[in-house]
């Protein structure tokens, strides 16, 4: 399957044929938002007809374009149109939940036994992220979004996450050996301004550790263990649904700027107090490609420019890239990561 470059989101369309006894037909429609990110598509076009889900098409979305689904057709002949969105943390958000490429076996029970029994008949219970019910999981990110009310720079990460986790009502359980490893590594960034599920996230990752919330019967908790290839963990900070001229409109203000021959780092803080927003770094992306803000030197011609552009060019020239992202109380800022994949 070839993809072409769009410069708008990417509408990813598969129709899936339901069994010869079923009473309607589903067509599955896949939304996302390119923003260079055409090999994910790819993966997850192939990952479908892989599972047995053919006819895979890609077009254009449309700003309309919005999860859930839509019967059409007859009584005796429904047609059902399933909308869901593929996010760039790999994640495929649907009516009934969310999905990974791992879960395309359930994925096609689910379009089967709506093609055979409609939105309203017998299916599997619906789970939001980390097999959670959705009330358990808003109960949850709303936890996450409690202000975590004190500083974080140069204290040790195992302090950090128990200062954090008091202010939380949902539990936190700590492996006794993460208890150990992050006692040994003190924190870089200042994370006051941001939430208690952000600020444990980004504190947990360059320790090798994330944050994974779990049900136990009717209640949940949170778990802090060390983190293994494709385990689905909280995230830091999320993609939101607004533009990032809304979230951060201080980006597309055109300035007179002039860099020349300072370290990443430097221009990078620079922007950010002009910006005013907290900037994280992924350092385990950085550590991996051997990356070190500060001996990267960049410039960036004296010019009239936003600082959206600037902020692009210069990590660039760094070998990296920045996203807006939000914590958990719809608070942006920055995500700083490698232009090549972790």
């Amino acid at each position: 399957m070839q993809i072409r470059p769009l410069s708008l989101a990417l509408l990813l369309v598969a129709t899936i044929a339901a069994e010869a006894n079923a009473a309607g037909r589903v067509q599955l429609q896949l939304i996302g938002d390119a923003q260079g990110a055409a090999l994910l598509f790819q993966q997850w076009g192939q990952a479908l007809d892989r599972a047995g889900i053919k006819n895979v098409r890609i077009r254009s979305g449309r700003s309309t374009d919005k999860v859930g689904i839509q019967s059409l057709g007859t009584e005796a002949s429904p047609y059902y149109i399933v909308t869901g969105m593929i996010r760039s943390s790999d994640e495929l958000v649907l009516p009934n939940g969310r999905y990974t490429r791992r879960d395309l076996a359930r994925l096609d029970g689910w379009l089967k036994s709506l093609a055979e029994h409609g939105p309203g008949g017998p299916s599997e219970p619906v789970k939001a992220a980390f097999g959670l019910t959705p009330q358990q999981f808003q109960a949850v990110r709303e936890d996450a979004a409690q202000p975590i009310g004190s500083s974080t720079e140069g204290i040790s990460r195992a302090d950090a996450v128990r200062r954090i986790a008091s202010r939380m009502a949902t539990p936190v359980r700590i492996d006794p050996g993460a208890s150990r490893a992050l006692g040994e590594d003190t924190v870089a960034e200042e994370l006051s301004e941001l939430s208690a599920g952000t600020a444990l996230a980004c504190v947990l990752r360059p320790a090798g550790y994330c944050l994974v919330p779990r049900a136990s019967g009717s209640s949940t908790m949170f778990t802090v263990v060390a983190a293994r290839p494709g385990m689905e963990v909280w995230p830091v900070g999320w993609e939101s649904d607004r533009p990032r001229r809304d979230l951060l409109p201080a980006l597309f203000e055109f300035h007179n700027i002039n860099i020349q021959g300072v370290s990443a780092s430097l221009a990078l803080t620079a922007i950010a107090k002009k910006l005013g927003v907290p900037v994280l770094i992924d350092h385990n992306a950085l550590a991996r490609h051997g990356i070190d803000p500060s001996k990267k030197m960049v410039s960036h011609p004296r010019s009239r420019t936003t600082y959206s552009q600037a902020l692009s060019r210069i990590l660039f020239q760094a070998g990296l890239k920045s996203e807006v992202r939000v914590d958990e109380a719809g608070k942006a800022f920055l995500w700083v990561s490698t232009i090549k994949p972790v």
